[in-house]
């Protein structure tokens, strides 16, 4: 008897479980419907309709965790209108809202009715006016905050002070006045640039970067080069520390250090016409850099000197270690000797091009803020990069370790990235990118993935750092990846504002990364060749692009799939090749679901892919 009342208390349970359920999800429904009201132009959002689960449906710009709203992702939307804050009450499990990159206007929102939110990312609108000073007191579990590129004005806020979980900040470009609040929080990403404070910098916010502060004339001290009046100090001092003469000398002095960083750039100009198509194209992977030729010739000089003092030993610290020698051996000197060009300036460092006299072309890359490891597990990773046997990985060939910064030697592939190939290059490279093509680059990469996958077995990310940049193509059009395992070895606050892994949803909304944060990486390459879009997720300014991910899963909901394909494809194939291609896409989407729980993991992310035939 007891058994059987134990049974029917357990259906019973069921039972109202059930009947809850969808007057849960009806008041969601109801709730972003009415939010939906507000908006002027909100044609995006045509999935979000009546009687519906907004997560099973999945809306676009809705972000479910276990069939419960955790975030809304409405970006880049041409949104613009009022947000309804009481609306968004009606939702108490919302933790992130994103309207960046939309055409909002006026005050800032009462968002901090919105007790539980943990990130605010309202960048790229056209916000204004002052923030109450105490407008984030409310918002405890607060860790982001972006507001940049706005038209915010006023003290920043003093309430900022007293989220103690804050670890991103971004005010840059606004027009903030006043002094800036001393923040004590362990903040990951700092940047108040281009604005119009004044004043000290505090003493504690040093270790942030010039960068975080410039474009602030009234600003003075510590890390910027305008030292203050020492009236601003307490001390009587100024918070610069330094004397002019000393400051002189400290600029001579790494003026020198630079120009041996650079003793093997010559007096030959960087080709401008490499990447004249991407600099149009505002991809923010490579930047033209030309260093003149006066500067060139001095740049040797010195290396000469230098090197003659060090000796050119295989290993010494004055050297370059060879890690693989199978292209040969070779040193600082035969760099110094190169024909050198600049390639351009990505995420990690400078990228070089020196053709040496033995007929050998690599690529120099100088990687900064590398200081996570000590110098003997830095040259133990090196080594064992160095021993890595897989036709789909650039292995390096050597490195030069110094404690500011290190230089990683590769192989140079003339045919350059697979973002350079597909969105750069219109001549006969590009051309050549047919279906078989692009489906072999894939496969290239995901069995390149699983090599890493293999030897980096333990590693959080055993890429970290994988979008289409990143993949180097042969003359065959066999893709070989770059940039591997680095996370390691990185400083942490400079992975969060350089590795494409702290770009992704993971990190973004879950403030988490993983083994399957590579999947979201290899999921945007796979919609980026299928639909030969550049993603907008590559730009860190939110600016350009298209949004792949969410351009895709809208497609895919409205059964409008074949649209999505590249139209150099779609007009080339038979009806059996737009199959394979549709399979191959379905793949994208499977990896790059925002929930890493409802995505696939690696393993069977590239069995889908090898499953896949032309």
């Amino acid at each position: 008897m007891a058994a059987v009342r134990r049974r029917l208390s357990l259906l019973l349970l069921l039972t109202l479980f059930t009947s809850l359920s969808p007057t849960f999800s009806a008041n969601e429904n109801q709730a972003l419907l009415k939010l939906k009201q507000s908006f002027i132009n909100p044609k995006s959002l045509s999935s979000w309709v009546p009687n519906q689960n907004p997560c099973s449906s999945k809306w676009v710009g809705v972000i479910c965790f276990n069939n419960i709203i955790s975030s809304l992702h409405l970006t880049d939307l041409d949104l613009s209108g009022t947000i309804d804050i009481e609306a968004l009450m009606q939702i108490p499990t919302l933790r992130t809202i994103s309207f960046a990159n939309n055409s909002f206007s006026g005050p800032m929102p009462e968002f901090n009715k919105l007790g539980a939110l943990k990130a605010i990312y309202l960048s790229q609108n056209q916000f204004s006016g002052p923030i109450p000073a105490d407008f984030f007191s409310h918002l405890a579990s607060l860790k982001k905050i972006w507001i940049s590129n706005n038209k915010f004005s006023g003290n920043i806020p003093d309430s900022l002070t007293k989220l103690r979980f804050l670890s991103e900040l971004h005010l840059e470009n606004n027009e903030f006045t006043g002094s800036v609040p001393e923040l004590k929080q362990d903040i990951k990403s700092l940047d108040m640039s281009n604005n119009k404070l004044q004043g000290a910098i505090p003493a504690g916010m040093s270790q942030y970067g010039a960068k975080s502060f410039s474009g602030n004339e009234g600003l003075c001290g510590k890390p910027l080069d305008n030292e203050c009046d020492p009236s601003l100090t307490p001390s009587g001092t100024g918070q610069g520390g330094f004397t002019w003469v000393m400051k002189i000398i400290a600029m001579l002095f790494i003026v020198a250090v630079m120009m041996v960083v650079f003793m093997f750039v010559k007096s030959r100009r960087a080709r401008d016409d490499d990447f004249s198509v991407m600099s149009r194209e505002n991809l923010d992977e490579v930047v033209q850099v030309h260093v003149p030729s006066s500067n060139h010739s001095r740049a040797s000089e010195i290396s000469k000197k230098e090197s003659s003092k060090r000796g050119s030993s295989r290993n010494g610290m004055g050297d370059l270690i060879m890690v693989n020698d199978e292209k040969g051996v070779f040193g600082l000197p035969d760099l110094m000797k190169a024909a050198a060009e600049v390639l351009g300036n990505g995420g990690l460092g400078s990228a070089y091009k020196a053709a040496m006299s033995n007929g050998l072309s690599v690529v120099v890359k100088r990687m900064r803020e590398m200081n996570k490891a000590s110098r003997d597990i830095f040259d133990a990773e090196m080594r064992r990069f160095g021993r890595l046997r897989n036709r789909n990985i650039m292995t390096p060939l050597a490195y030069h370790y110094r404690r500011e910064e290190k230089l990683f030697v590769t192989e140079y592939m003339p045919k350059g990235s697979l973002l350079y190939v597909l969105h750069g290059d219109r001549g006969t490279s590009h051309a050549e990118l047919n279906w078989p093509t692009r489906l072999k680059i894939v496969k290239g990469i995901a069995r390149g993935l699983g090599f890493l996958y293999t030897e980096f077995s333990a590693e959080d990310l055993p890429h970290g750092n994988l979008k289409s940049s990143n993949v180097l193509l042969d003359d065959s059009y066999e893709p070989l990846l770059g940039d591997f395992a680095f996370h390691p070895l990185i400083n942490q606050s400079y992975a969060v504002q350089t590795m494409f892994a702290y770009k992704t949803p993971d990190f973004m909304l879950y403030q988490q990364i993983s083994q399957k944060t590579d999947v979201y990486c290899l999921g945007i390459i796979i919609l980026e060749i299928i639909t030969g879009k550049f993603p907008s997720q590559y730009h860190s300014n939110g600016k350009g692009g298209t949004d792949v991910v969410q351009w895709v899963f809208t497609a895919i909901s409205e059964r409008r799939e074949a649209e999505l394909i590249d139209p150099e494809l779609a007009t080339s194939n038979n009806a059996n090749s737009m199959g394979q291609m549709l399979q191959l896409l379905q793949i994208g989407a499977a990896c790059t679901e925002s929930n890493p729980e409802q995505r696939l993991n690696m393993k069977e992310a590239i069995r889908r892919i090898e499953e896949v035939q032309v």
